[in-house]
This record gives structure tokens, C-alpha cells and sequence, in this order.
């Protein structure tokens, strides 16, 4: 339905009768897995992500608008509908890591955004070009009451994290939502760049950033080495597969994967007793939080860890978890690709 904005007094009436809910997108992992464990009560042993979105990047590059670039109004076809936008967005609220990422760097400084449970500060890698923008909850616990204090003329997010708020939020402005973030990554910031009339801009970054994938993967030659993508997190431990924002990287620079890491969905979820299902070239390990309430230690006390080849030769690594799990944006994923080069190019 196309969706305007609405009085004052309605907007804060209808948040606070939301404000309390749960967004229910179920892991707050920040990834857009949305993982959860069966009737049982047993970990799945794939983590819910790619499978059952297996199209989404597809439908997500059919959203848009048709306006001419300055035009508006504009209507943007998007995940829950169309919605009108009446002028070239001023007040953004966002709301998630890559919606973050994909406004900022197109020159926005978002007047509100909901970070991550594992960690509420902004990233790092964002400040500069960020401002200041407010709280609005986390991705998992929205507060729409905060939403609505701020103003927005535009608010960006995601079907998957907060499909059971849209009514509410475009109450208070026009909401736009991608199907879901992680490996769609590329066709929400496409999607996100057209409701903020940023398309060219958008449209540059990303031809910058696969000429940057396709340069390192030459560099790297036709030998290139394994890679395998580990994640401690406060209740499992997981081995990135193809479709997650990482995921989408590697495969861009043509870098190879364990074939347990082969598989379309977004990560394959094992115990610290099967830390060697990670064996590869190189690791590369995140970790979600706080170390100590993940399975990182006993993982890596493990003697099947040590005797990796990997870890004999010092090809695993730590690396920044904001950028290549969290970020979900070109911003960050330019950041890994600096990370890979200066890793894997360097020490060939």
C-alpha cells in the first residue's frame, strides 16, 4: 500500500501501543540468519538463512522506482508494498548494520539507528562519515516511541528483521524494506539507494568495489588458497557458508571454500569438538560479543584446533567482526577486501 505521513498525535499514539514488542526475527546475531533451534530443542545443524530466501537477492533487484533521478514524489516498490515518498529524504532512520553502512556512504547521516544486541555502539568503521545519530532500540527490540520522536522523512529496514512493525513504522514516514540483509547485500543497497535518489552514486560504489575484488583475485593467480570462515558466538559456533555477506565476498575475489562450506545457505553450525571441520588454508575467525561468553576457548583448546594446518603455519586469524559479519555494506566489504590483500597477497 502506498503509505504517507500521518499526524503527530496518531504517530505517537500508534508507537506506544508497539513500543514494547519484539521484532521477532529470532537470532540477533546481526547477520540476517534469523536461526533457531527445532521443536526439540536441538541446534539445526545448518543455520536458517539462505535456503529459504534462496531468491530473495532476485526479487529484491525487481523493487525500485521508475522515477527519473531528482524526481519526486516517487513511489518504491520495495518487500511489503509500495510506499510514496514525497521529497528527497532529510531525516533517515535506520535500521540495522547495513541499512547503516549504505546511507552513510552514500553521504547520509542517519538521524536514528538500532544496532545490534552483541554490541550498541556504532561501528567503528562508520564514525567519521556517521554524525550522531540516536538510539531507536536494537534490531531485535525496536522503540517506536524513539522512532517517532525523531521525526524521520525516511525509514529503512528489513522484512525479515521487522516485518511485524511496518504498520506501525510507516505510520510515522515512509518505510522502505528489503526481503532481508546479509548476502542481498549488493541489491538492498541498490534498493535503499533509489528511495534516497542515490542511484548513481550507489550505482559507482559498487563498480569500485568489484574492479577492487576482481584486481585481488588476479593477484592472487590461479592457485588460489582455501578459505574457511569461523564465528564464536554466545551459543554456537559456525563455519560461513556461500550465502552470507562474507560469503559473497570470497566469491567475488574467486577464492575457493571447504566443500563443507559449500553449501547455499549461511553457515554450517558444529561444536567445539569439530572445530577440525574448519581445516582450510587460511582461517579467519569473528567472534559475536564477548569472547568470554562464546565457545572460542574451548574451541581453540581443543588439540584438533592446534594441529590444524592453518594454525601450524599462522594462516588463522582474527579478524574485525563489525566489517566481515556484521557490516552487511559496500563500505564494509571494501574493508575486507583490504584485509584479504594484505593477508593472503602479501604473505604468498
Amino acid at each position: 500500500m502506498s503509505v504517507r505521513r500521518r499526524g503527530t498525535a496518531a504517530v505517537v499514539a500508534l508507537a506506544a501501543a508497539f513500543s514494547l514488542a519484539a521484532c521477532g526475527a529470532g537470532d540477533s546475531s546481526g547477520d540476517g540468519s534469523g536461526a533457531s533451534d527445532d521443536s526439540g530443542g536441538k541446534k539445526a545443524a545448518v543455520a536458517t538463512g539462505g535456503k529459504d530466501f534462496a531468491d530473495a537477492a532476485k526479487k529484491t533487484a525487481a523493487y525500485g522506482t521508475d522515477a527519473a533521478p531528482g524526481r519526486f514524489p516517487r513511489t518504491v516498490t520495495h518487500a511489503m508494498g509500495k510506499t510514496v515518498i514525497d521529497k528527497r529524504p532529510e531525516r533517515v532512520v535506520v535500521l540495522d548494520v547495513g541499512e547503516f553502512d549504505n546511507v552513510v556512504s552514500l553521504g547520509v547521516q542517519p538521524v536514528g539507528y538500532a544496532p545490534t544486541e552483541g554490541d550498541t555502539s556504532l561501528p567503528g568503521y562508520l564514525k567519521k562519515g556517521a554524525g550522531s545519530p540516536d538510539s531507536v532500540g536494537t534490531i531485535n527490540n525496536l522503540n517506536l516511541e524513539a522512532v517517532a520522536r525523531l521525526k524521520p522523512d525516511l525509514i529503512l529496514g528489513s522484512q525479515l528483521r521487522a516485518a511485524d512493525k511496518y504498520k506501525a513504522l510507516s505510520a510515522i514516514a515512509p518505510t522502505v524494506f528489503s526481503i532481508r540483509p546479509g548476502f542481498t547485500w549488493k541489491e538492498n543497497y541498490l534498493l535503499n539507494a533509489q528511495a534516497l535518489d542515490r542511484t548513481a552514486e550507489a550505482a559507482a560504489r559498487l563498480a569500485a568495489y568489484d574492479k577492487k575484488a576482481a584486481a585481488l583475485g588476479a593477484d592472487l593467480g590461479p592457485d588460489k588458497p582455501t578459505v574457511s570462515m569461523v564465528r564464536y558466538m554466545p551459543d554456537r559456533l559456525r563455519l560461513y557458508a556461500k550465502a552470507s555477506f562474507i560469503g559473497t565476498i570470497l566469491a567475488d575475489v574467486g577464492l575457493p571454500r571447504p566443500e563443507n562450506q559449500q553449501v547455499d545457505d549461511l553457515a554450517v553450525e558444529i561444536s567445539p569438538e569439530r572445530i577440525d571441520d574448519a581445516d582450510a588454508d587460511w582461517i579467519f575467525t569473528g567472534v559475536y560479543g564477548d569472547p568470554k561468553k562464546t565457545q572460542r576457548d574451548s574451541a581453540r583448546s581443543n588439540p584438533l584446533w592446534k594441529n590444524l594446518k592453518a594454525v601450524e603455519d599462522g594462516h588463522a586469524k582474527d579478524v574485525p567482526d563489525e566489517t566481515w559479519y556484521l557490516g552487511l555494506g559496500v563500505t564494509a566489504a571494501d574493508l575486507v577486501l583490504d584485509d584479504l590483500r594484505r593477508d593472503l597477497v602479501a604473505r604468498s
